[in-house]
This record gives C-alpha cells, sequence and structure tokens, in this order.
C-alpha cells in the first residue's frame, strides 16, 4: 500500500518541478498578484464541491484547528506563492526552487520554540552545512557585490520568505491530515487564501487592471499551473503524505529540485555555476538528512 501511494508524492514532486516554466513565462504579461490570484479563482472549480461535500466535517473544527487552517492559507497558499512568484523577477528560477530546500530548518526550529519539540542531534552541524550551501546558491562569486546583487538580494531574501512560510505551515498543519479528509485540508488551503489575495491585489497590485495584458496563452498557463503544480500537486501530495513514512517522503521530494533544474536549464536556459550547483547539493543532502532522521528517531 504504502509503494503505491508512495507514486503520488513522486508525481507530486514533478509536477512541482515544472511550475517554474509556466510562472516565469507570465511574469511577462502579469504581475506576481495577478498569478497567484489567477491560479486561486480557478481552483474553486475543485475547491467548492468538496466544501459542500464536508461541511459537517467543517462545522466540527475546533479554534486550534482553525488557526491552523488560517496560517496555512494565508501564510502558506498567499504569501508564500507571493513571495515565490515575485523572487522570479529578481533571480533566476532554479536559485529560488534550491533555497526552497531551507524550509525543513524553519520547520524545525518553529516546532522546537512552537510545539516543544526536540531539536535532532547535529541540527547545528547540518543547519550549518545548509547555511553555506544556500550562500552558494545566492552568491557563486563567494563575497557578495552588493551594488551588483541590490535587485538579486531581493530576490533571495523573497525565496527564503517564501521557504520560511511554506516550512511554518508544516508545523501548524502536521494534524490537521491526520483529523481531517486530505481533500478538505487542499481546499481550506485555497479558500482561505482567496479573499486576502483579492485585497492585495486591489491594495498594492492595481486592481482588475492588472489582467489587461492577460492573453490566451496566459489563461492556459494559469490552467496549467493551477491543475499541476497547484491544486493538483497539493492534492496528490497531501493523499500520498497520509500513507508514506517520512523518510520516504523526503526521498522522492528530491525530484522537484534536481528535475527542476534541469528543467529551468533545457528549456528556460537558467544555467547554474558549478559553485551554485554544488551549495545546491549540500543544501539538499542537509535538509534530506534532517528530514529521514526525524522519522528515523
Amino acid at each position: 500500500m504504502e509503494n503505491i501511494q508512495s507514486l503520488f508524492i513522486a508525481l507530486a514532486a514533478l509536477l512541482w518541478s515544472s511550475d517554474s516554466l509556466f510562472r516565469f513565462s507570465l511574469l511577462k504579461d502579469l504581475s506576481p498578484w495577478a498569478i497567484v490570484l489567477g491560479e486561486h479563482i480557478l481552483a474553486l472549480v475543485f475547491v467548492g464541491p468538496i466544501l459542500w461535500r464536508e461541511r459537517m466535517a467543517l462545522l466540527l473544527l475546533n479554534k486550534k484547528q482553525w488557526w491552523s487552517v488560517i496560517f496555512i492559507g494565508v501564510g502558506a497558499s498567499a504569501l508564500a506563492t507571493l513571495a515565490f512568484t515575485a523572487s522570479f523577477s529578481y533571480v533566476g528560477p532554479s536559485v529560488a526552487i534550491l533555497l526552497q530546500k531551507t524550509q525543513p530548518f524553519f520547520t524545525f526550529i518553529l516546532a522546537w520554540w512552537w510545539l516543544k519539540e526536540t531539536l535532532p542531534k547535529k541540527f547545528g552541524w547540518w543547519a550549518g552545512l545548509a547555511i553555506i550551501g544556500a550562500y552558494l546558491v545566492s552568491f557563486p562569486e563567494i563575497i557578495p557585490q552588493f551594488n551588483l546583487y541590490q535587485n538579486g538580494g531581493w530576490g533571495i531574501i523573497l525565496a527564503l520568505v517564501a521557504a520560511a512560510l511554506w516550512g511554518s505551515a508544516t508545523v501548524f498543519g502536521r494534524t490537521l491530515v491526520n483529523t481531517l479528509p486530505y481533500p478538505l485540508v487542499t481546499a481550506l488551503r485555497f479558500i482561505i487564501a482567496l479573499p486576502v489575495l483579492v485585497v492585495l491585489l486591489f491594495v498594492y497590485g492595481g486592481g482588475i487592471s492588472a489582467y489587461s495584458g492577460l492573453s490566451i496563452q496566459d489563461l492556459l498557463y494559469l490552467i496549467i499551473i493551477m491543475l499541476g503544480p497547484g491544486w493538483g500537486a497539493m492534492y496528490l501530495y497531501y493523499k500520498g503524505l497520509k500513507f508514506t513514512r517520512a523518510s520516504i517522503s523526503a526521498i522522492l521530494e528530491l525530484t522537484w529540485p534536481v528535475a527542476a533544474v534541469i528543467l529551468n536549464w533545457v528549456f528556460l536556459d537558467e544555467k547554474l555555476m558549478w559553485v551554485q550547483i554544488v551549495g545546491g547539493l549540500a543544501l539538499i543532502l542537509a535538509a534530506s538528512k534532517l528530514t529521514v532522521w526525524k522519522k528515523e528517531n
């Protein structure tokens, strides 16, 4: 049973790896605000029926669960996706994606502070390796040239903000997938984010005019993102996570950054320097080691 369910996580990771191909292209015509809100609006096709079917389960949610749902929706689905999308305007998609492997470290630190969980053994060593790896990915010249990296610096900050929010959402959502149907968790993640994204679009993104440059191709790309890397991947991930050990999940999730870098290299001509490749491998190794350790101990 686990082998079959694990395939859902592998498929989700492959779908995530294709995200940057379409998201990067959309930035030519649309703002990050318009892109993220657009994919959430399209997801209503799936969200609505699930919320109606699971409406009785919604009435049973307690206060703690609602706070977790709100954080996941606002923090992970809305703000993190915005930050991740916006980072593409300043750094290459491959750099932004590799920096997402810092997520487990934010998860462990928040779980230690908020849930009083014990940090993994040698956490400091692996965290140090991850910091070195993230640094090399961000600054392949070793010595940062801040005048040249002014815009790139913003991209790195945005990518790390996305990683922090997504990593933190893991802590708050840890119990949701065990106590609620996974389709409902996915639906709540999207529906809670929607009103926040509407407000942000009208306050910072120019309102409806943000879609003035929308083309048929852009709409097609938004649909692809929603069906694949967005709604589709999250649905498959939660489905697989319910029956898959964390150690196996961590290994399968490696498909995401590796495949994404290859796809970006081939289709977007987003090449990495050898220093960035070394840094990326160090970052992936450190993150995966800690994630596997958590299940083994």
